[in-house]
């Protein structure tokens, strides 16, 4: 074995203390290092985490941006999901390939260049993008892939390619970042400016069960989508049988069109360790992380630095504000790219540093979380709106939102619009006044929820943005009337069969058939019966997959036939009743006309 690999992974998992369950860490840092993580790095770094070289294996086999094949010095990963492509990805794509000489999940010849494509990476008000290593680059063209290749063929320095900052704290020196905030509408909760810190201190000066009490008051539900009430959990976790509680910050925001909590981390991060703090307290936790997708990587020097400056002020780390025997203190674990993790219990599987596979529940996160212990697991905003909410009282919160629904929404808006980008609004707000807001208003469709969420069309645009009628966990895509309904379905299935972490049948196969399913009909050769069998397949799926994604991935589906079944019935082919449309006697004898080494005497009589 290399010497110098073995001290690099000795000094790796020195640096995480030998813990196992910091896997993920110690497997991305040796990717960092030497562009993979080989047969022989898995093997030293299993000797040193005293685990088994197949575990190891798993955890670099399953994360999109860990590679067991040597990678370039630089690794383009182009974004594609529909957004993007709406935008020109796919022309962005061909010029970077034929600049590069090679197609996509190749590597340059002198290693240097690894091109690659990827899921959302949280920048669709900025479409096309893609990162270069950690580094975004927005807004592309054709004409900008070449220069990039030919900047990178010169000096091999993704940094460089920033040449301009954003706004806000994109352009702080420990971000250095391109990327533009795009906040469109401040509402009183979030955005607001006049953030004090005061939420907390109100929290300390109350009991814990007071402190749930107000937020369960207040009717605040989890931000990030299913809409748990929030003091609820913290009430099942505060209640759970371990001496030891821990709080987790949802930040894998990877539900495409959602990058409302990349805002939030940029320019809001106080308030987010604000209300994490508040929770701790509230549950009774001395351990918080932050598990931060990888594709926002290049904002983790920059949130740590507001980690330390929170403890050398006293409002993290021992005897928080003065109050003896309240330590509490955060840490960010990184993820390394992969939408299933954006499901809590696979979440916490990944901060545990294995594969990121959803759980059995029972028992759930508040019972039995991370390392086993109660743990409760809020988004971004979420703990946002706890630390407003103690600061100015329940009663002011639910004063901003629906009767249903209390407190504000911010929303991440792109697509076939005029003004992408985040709106924070009152929960209750009807689709149509959002779509004028955002200059929208000739739109045929709206995805509201990103794929695992629902299309409406017009017909539906009086409906309201809340928990009990149109719910949403950030992402609202808007598609023009340019636009093929089909072929959008046809990109949101194509992410789910790439994202599905395989492990039960109903979502591995079934979505993959769904796929196929819609692409027949795209193809021109569906028949009545096939919406039949798409209706079922999809149900099914639906009711027989263990966690959420299976459970909402067959949701393009069912949402279009349901709202837009006028573009299914017009692709269908009419026909003699029995005739499959797809069939073609000669692709179906071709492979025993090889076998026999003669020709058909159907065919050829």
């Amino acid at each position: 074995m290399s010497e110098t690999l073995k001290e690099t992974v000795g000094e790796v998992c020195r640096s995480v203390e030998f813990d196992r369950s910091r896997m993920i860490d110690v497997v991305r840092e040796v990717q960092k290092r030497y562009g993979n993580v080989s047969g022989e790095a898995m093997e030293l770094i299993a000797r040193e985490l005293k685990t088994h070289r197949v575990e190891v294996e798993s955890v670099v086999s399953f994360y999109a941006f860990l590679s067991e094949m040597r990678q370039g010095k630089v690794v383009i990963r182009l974004c594609n999901d529909v957004i993007d492509r709406m935008h020109g990805a796919d022309r962005v794509l061909a010029a970077f390939e034929e600049e590069l000489g090679i197609r996509v999940g190749e590597t340059t010849p002198d290693g240097e260049i690894t091109l690659t494509t990827t899921a959302c990476i949280g920048m669709s008000d900025q479409a096309p993008a893609a990162l270069i290593n950690d580094v975004v680059v927005n807004h592309l063209s054709s004409d900008l892939a070449r220069e990039i290749v030919w900047e990178l063929k010169q000096h091999g320095n993704p940094a460089l390619l920033v040449k301009n900052l954003g706004d806000g704290n994109n352009a702080s020196e420990l971000v250095s970042a391109m990327v533009k905030n795009n906040i469109r509408h401040r509402g009183a909760v979030i955005l607001s400016r006049a953030a004090t810190g005061q939420g907390l201190e109100t929290a300390l000066a109350m009991t814990p069960a007071e402190v749930i009490r107000n937020v369960k008051t207040a009717r605040l539900r989890g931000r990030g989508g299913a809409g748990f009430p929030t003091g609820m959990k913290w009430e099942f976790t505060r209640a759970g049988s371990a001496a030891e509680r821990v709080i987790v910050c949802n930040a894998d925001e990877g539900e495409p069109g959602t990058f409302k909590d990349r805002v939030i981390l940029t320019e809001c991060p106080d308030l987010m360790f604000e209300g994490m703090t508040i929770g701790a307290y509230a549950i009774g936790a001395s351990l918080g992380i932050v598990y931060l997708r990888a594709e926002y990587a290049y904002l983790k020097r920059f949130l740590e630095s507001v980690l330390d400056r929170r403890r050398s002020e006293g409002v993290l780390g021992r005897g928080i504000c003065g109050l003896e025997g309240f330590d509490f203190d955060i840490r960010i674990q990184m993820g390394a790219g992969a939408y299933i993790c954006g499901e809590e219990t696979a979440l916490l599987s990944s901060c545990e540093g294995v594969r990121g596979d959803p759980k059995n529940r029972p028992p759930f996160p508040a019972q039995k979380g991370y390392l086993g212990l109660p743990t409760s697991v809020n988004n971004v905003e979420t703990l946002c709106c706890v630390a407003r909410i103690m600061e100015h009282g329940p009663g002011w919160f639910t004063a901003l939102g629906s009767e249903q629904s209390a407190g504000t929404k911010l929303l991440s808006i792109s697509g076939d619009c005029k003004r992408s980008g985040v709106y924070e609004l009152p929960l209750g707000i009807p689709l149509r006044e959002l779509l004028k807001l955002a200059g929208a208003e000739d739109a045929q469709a709206i995805q509201v929820g990103g794929p695992s969420g629902q299309m409406v069309g017009p017909d539906a645009f009086d409906r309201t943005i809340c928990y009990d009628d149109l719910s949403t966990g950030g992402s609202i895509m808007v598609f023009g009337p340019k636009r093929k309904i089909l072929e959008v379905v046809d990109a949101f299935l194509e992410f789910f069969v790439e994202e599905s972490c395989g492990y039960c049948t109903p979502c591995r196969v079934g979505n993959v058939l769904l796929k196929k399913a819609v692409a027949k009909l795209i193809s021109g050769k569906g028949s009545q019966k096939d919406l039949a069998y798409l209706q079922s397949l999809a149900e099914t799926v639906k009711k027989t997959s263990r966690c959420g994604l299976g459970q909402t991935s067959p949701n393009p589906v069912l949402s279009t036939l349901e709202n837009f079944r006028s573009v299914y019935e017009e692709v269908l082919v009419a026909g003699e009743a029995g005739l499959q449309h797809d069939f073609e006697l000669s692709r179906a004898v071709s492979q025993a006309a090889r076998i026999a080494g003669r020709t058909s005497a159907h065919l050829h009589p």
